[in-house]
Order: structure tokens, then sequence, then C-alpha cells
């Protein structure tokens, strides 16, 4: 078969490179599979054309616009995924393998279209925190805002993941407002080729959002500035080489780093044999030498166990890994594939040496031919270092592959400081039931890990394992594993925007971030705000209700009706001894209940449905005699459906003083 010459897709054009390309072999046979290029690409060009025309596009949509656009990728992707499967085979992946890739890429957009239009608003602007008084009459007020940057998002990703490990940039990256242009690996850049295709044809991107680069990225480093960001992941060689560049440093661009790290997996001091915990321990030890042959940046390196278990563990990693059948992936015999390359082949055996040097081989043979003879297959390598605080390639060295080294450890202080002993890695998994030891861990070693990966006889039926990060938590790691941070929710999104610090007149902010600010002119309601529709609701616009007496009766009443009867509503004599109320007080919930009754339209109208309080607040307490008034305003307003919109009402309740008693929001859906 004639192999696929690979275009890149640079200034809205599919383009070949120049120049003599490069071959791309299958990691199964060796067959040349794709040829590649990007020789002759106008690099400068590519970056302007980002920020002139994919920037400017995205940042006219909203958040809500953006998700949408990711849920038609997720979905364009879906309907032809079994084309991007088949290519995976010729990377040495299994179908499971492809699966946390091809898969798992599609759900990091499905779980951010969802974050999108349920976390962020329907707005070009993300307030970031509370607003801040700057002065004593509430005239000079603060709030810090995330905007979109104006530059580009340059994607440098590792060759073992070609869909996820773009999709999980790319997600973040697109909600936020920005173009990216994606330069995956060489050894598997065909897979990520058709993936972009396939986006690119649903027809839903903006010209200049997404571009892609499929060889060298020749001078396009020189050309960054400020504005852009660069999120890399690989070797720890390659991202100091690239983020010590000299217009990285000048520009002080962006560097987001994901290195390979020698993550650990401890298994907990009480476990014996016969514990749940020791199974799953195992189990997922052979897992994560085996998925994706050991290629993955989350992958365990480093097995530490109690002492009298080294040789228990040992023994059942030994008869689980004889289960293991090595050779083509596309046999649904086949339970690991290949690695993705020869060369890589000969850089894992040449790490294994290396590692070996701080104990020995006790399972496998990485100078083992298995299956065919030009495919990247090996054997996994288990080793063991008896005395880990004399070793050092053991902490220091990584064989990227199916290969990990088990080492015991004393008591719980000494796994952790072998654990550290990392320096910085992207996850740590423990396997334990000792809740107590699960704290000492996050106490002792959470600062050198991105992730902490509790798992035991409880949470392993709906566990996702040591070895994979979830879009909703940060994927990243200090020190080794390059300081950066990827995912996380909406924290990614926010690693592509810029926060800045707003100063002025509520009037002002409220008009800049359109929401309300309390303190800015209100439009007092003409008519009660719950007989109008969702886009007749100004923001700002404040029903004040009239007053209402809470009696001592009253209070009597809500306590014996809802069984409430806490000694500071029934008992004066306790009551007044409670420095904080000095006599009988009205419940909180009876003044929520009261205040509803004020604002409460009861008429059927445009609110569907009132569904919420969010940072409820009791102020100051109410007493017997005194009088609540509520002041109900158009705080926030979200389109969630064509004819349905959220408001979020600031609802402040007053006492007879004018002294706030109760303040929280309220969230209603409203017809449109």
């Amino acid at each position: 078969m004639k192999p696929t010459m690979l275009q890149n897709y640079a200034e809205g054009k599919w383009v070949a490179g120049a120049g003599a390309p490069a071959e791309l072999r299958s990691a199964i046979d060796g067959a040349v599979v794709a040829l590649t290029s990007s020789q002759g690409l106008d690099f400068a060009g590519m970056l302007q054309f980002a920020r002139q025309r994919g920037g400017p596009a995205l940042r006219k949509l909203t958040f809500h616009q953006r998700a949408l656009i990711l849920k038609a990728l997720a979905e364009a992707l879906t309907a032809k995924k079994e084309a991007l499967y088949e290519l995976s085979y010729q990377t040495g992946a299994t179908k499971a393998d492809s699966w946390i890739d091809i898969d798992g890429g599609i759900g990091t957009f499905a779980v951010y279209q969802g974050k999108g239009r349920r976390e962020l608003p329907n707005d070009t602007i993300l307030i970031d925190g509370a607003v801040e008084a700057l002065s004593r009459g509430g005239a000079f007020q603060g709030l810090h805002v995330f905007t979109s940057l104006q530059g580009a998002a340059v994607h440098i990703n590792a060759f073992n993941f070609p869909v996820w490990g773009m999709l999980e940039k790319l997600a973040p990256t697109l909600l936020a407002g920005l173009p990216a242009i994606v330069k995956p690996a060489s050894a598997t850049a065909y897979l990520t080729e058709a993936a972009v295709r396939i986006m690119l044809e649903a027809g839903v991107l903006p010209e200049g959002a997404l571009q892609l680069i499929v060889g060298g990225t020749g001078d396009l480093f020189d050309h960054l500035t400020s504005q852009d960001v660069v999120s890399f992941t690989g070797s720890a060689a390659t991202a100091a080489k690239l983020k010590t560049h000299p217009v990285i440093v000048r520009e002080s661009v962006r560097f987001v780093a994901e290195q390979d790290s020698l993550n650990a997996s401890v298994l907990g001091p009480e476990v014996s044999p016969e514990s749940p915990e020791f199974d799953l321990f195992v189990k997922e030890a052979v897992k994560e030498m085996t998925v994706k042959a050991g290629q993955k940046c989350t992958a365990i390196r480093r097995l530490l166990v109690p002492a009298p278990m080294i040789d228990p563990v040992q023994a059942a990693l030994a008869a689980r890994l004889e289960n293991i059948v090595i050779g083509d992936p596309r046999d649904e015999a086949t339970r690991m594939g290949a690695l993705v390359s020869v060369a890589q082949r000969e850089d894992v055996r040449e790490k294994i040496a290396e590692i070996a040097r701080d104990g020995a081989i006790v399972y496998g043979d990485p100078g083992l031919e298995i299956a065919n003879a030009k495919g990247a297959f090996i054997s996994p390598v288990l080793l063991r270092c008896e005395r880990p605080w004399q070793a050092r390639a053991a902490h220091d060295v990584e064989a990227f592959g199916p290969v990990s080294t088990l080492m015991p450890y004393k008591d719980a202080d000494d796994a952790i400081a072998l654990a550290n002993r990392g320096k910085g890695s992207l996850v740590m998994s423990a396997f334990t039931y000792d809740t107590e030891f699960a704290r000492t861990l996050v106490l002792g070693a959470g600062a050198f890990h991105g992730r902490l990966a509790f798992i035991d006889r409880d949470s392993a039926k709906e566990s996702t394992g040591h070895g994979s990060p979830m879009p909703q938590l940060v994927h990243g790691g200090p020190g080794r594993a390059g300081g950066g941070e990827e995912m996380g929710g909406v924290r990614g999104v926010t690693h592509y925007m810029q926060r800045t610090a707003l100063q002025g007149h509520p009037r002002v902010l409220s008009a800049i971030v359109g929401r309300y600010v309390a303190g800015m002119p209100v439009q007092k309601a003409s008519e009660h705000p719950f007989r109008r529709k969702f886009h007749d609701l100004p923001i700002g616009y404040q029903l004040t209700t009239k007053a209402r007496e809470i009696t001592l009766q009253d209070i009597e009443h809500f306590a014996h009706f809802t069984g409430d009867t806490f000694y500071a509503h029934m008992d004066e004599a306790a009551a007044a001894a409670n420095p904080l109320f000095g006599g009988r007080v009205a419940h909180g919930y009876l003044i929520l209940a009261f205040a509803a009754g004020l604002f409460v339209d009861p008429d059927p109208g445009p609110v569907l449905a009132n569904y919420g309080l969010d940072n409820l607040r009791f102020v100051k307490p109410v007493k017997p005699g005194d009088a609540i008034q509520v002041a109900l305003t158009v705080k926030d307003k979200t389109l969630r459906k064509p004819d349905q919109g959220e408001v979020r009402w600031d609802v402040v309740v007053t006492n007879r003083d004018g002294e706030t008693v109760a303040a929280y929001d309220l969230l209603t859906m409203n017809a449109a």
C-alpha cells in the first residue's frame, strides 16, 4: 500500500511540505504508513492568520457558543471514530488502548462543552471572585475578570496519545476563545491529521481557529509574543530547550509543560496478601505496565511496598504478567501491543539496562524478540531494587515502556520520602484502607505530586485508576513533571486567558461585566419583576417590598410547626446567656420564608421554577418585635434554552434600622 503524504493545514488551506519527507513507520511491521514534512510553511504567516482571523472570530462568540462548537466537534469525531481506530492500530495500540486515546479525547470535549454551558456565563467576560470594597462609601470598588488572550496557542504534543493529547489541550483553548496551532509528534502524526480533517470538515470552526503542522516547527518560536501560549507535552530535555528559547524568555510567553515523570504507587502498610487492596494494587500495576505498552506519562514507574510484602507482591505481579499476550494489536487475544517504533524500543532497552544497575530484572527479558521481528514489540519488564536509598537510576531514569521497579519501604515516612525522590510527578496512587495513612501521604507528599489517587475496596469498582487524568481535575505536576497544569475544568480555560483587576464605580463595573454590583444605580420596579419575561428584565431592576413585623407568636408557631425548637428561639434565659443573641431570636429559615412571602408574586407568570439559593448568610439576629424588608434585584442572567433563561436575583433582607440581617442569591428559571 502506497504511504499517505500527510498535509499541514496552514492559513485556511491543506498544504504538503516541501523537500524530502520523513517516513513514518508502522509499529507492527515497520512498513512505511505515511510521509511528512512541514518545510516551506510560512510559520509567521500561520501565527498572523490565527491572530487576525481565528482569534477575533472566536472572541466574538460567547462561552456558550464556543461550548456548542466543542459539542459539534465531539459529535463529528464520534461519527467517524472507527476510521481513527483503524489507523490507531499502526501506532501499536490495541482496541482498548485506542479507546483511551480516541474516546477519551472525545469525552474530554464532551465534559468541557457541558462545563462551558453550566459553569461559564453566556458572555465573553468571566468574573473571577467577589467584588472587593476599596472605599468606605462604596463608590470605588474592585473586581477581577478574565478575558481572552489576543494571540495563539501553540500545542506541541507527544506521540503516545495522538488524539487525546490534542483534544485535552484544544477543549479549554477553544472555550477560552484562543485559536490553536497543533504540532503532533511525527511518529503518530497520521492519526492526528485524520482527526483534524474530521473536525475541519464539520464546518463549525471559524476560519483560523485551528491549524496543523505535521513536521518541524521551523522558525515558529521566533514570532511568538506575550499574547501567545505554548503548551508542551514530552520529555524534560525538550521542554528545557523550548522554555529557554530567547523569544519565550524575552516576551514572557506563557509556557505550560507536562513532562514525563517517575510516578509512584504505594501499597499501604496495613495491607496483607489477604486484603482486597493487595489484589487491586497488583492488578493496577500490571495494567499500568501494559496499557499503551507502558507509553503513558502517568504510568507507574516505581512500586513502593512494605518490606515484608515485597516477595508476595513480586510473585503476584509475575503470575499476572504471565497472562499478558503480546502481539498484533488487531488480534482480539492480544493484551499488549507494540511500542511506537523500533527506535523507541531501543531507547527503552538502554534505560532498562541503566535502571538494572540499581537492582535486578525479576520478570521479563528486554532483549527477547517478540511477534513480528520488524515490529517494535518488547516484553514487560519488572525490576527489583532492594536498596532504594542507595539507588539513583531507579528514581531518575524513565524507561518509557512496559517497565516498573519494585522497591521496599520501612514505614510511612520512608514511603513518603521515597515517593518524593522522584522530584515531582504527575500522579501518585495509594492502595490503602487506612484513612490516617492517606492523610499522612497528602501532608507529606502532596507538594511533590500533581494528583493523588486513593484506591480501595470501596472505590475500586468506579475508580478510573492510577493512570487516567480526568478533565474535571488538573493534569500536571511540579518539578520533574514540568511545573505545568492542564485541564482541571474551568481552571484549564483560564490558563488561556488574562486575569485583569478592574477598579471603578459600581456603575462602571456593572456595565463592563453585565452583572449587578451593589452601589450602582438601580431601576425601581414599575411592575412586579415576576411579571416580566427573561428578556424584559434589565440588570439592576429592583423591587423593594413592604415591611413585616416578626412577633414572638410567629417564632413559636414556626418552631412547633417545623420541629425546630432550638433554645435560642424558645428559651429566653438560655438565649440571653448566649453572647451572640442576648435573648430569643427568630429562626434564620423563618426569615427566609417571610422574605419569600414579601416578594413572591403568587399568580402564574414567566417564573417557571425556583431552584436554589447560593451564598446564604445570616448576618444579624432578628428579635421579636423587629420588622424585616426585602430588596430583590436582578443580578445576572443566563439564557439556557431559546425559550428559557436562568435569573440570579440579589436578595438583601434588612431590619427596621436598615441593617442587613440576611443576604443570598436566588435562582429562578424564567420564560424568555
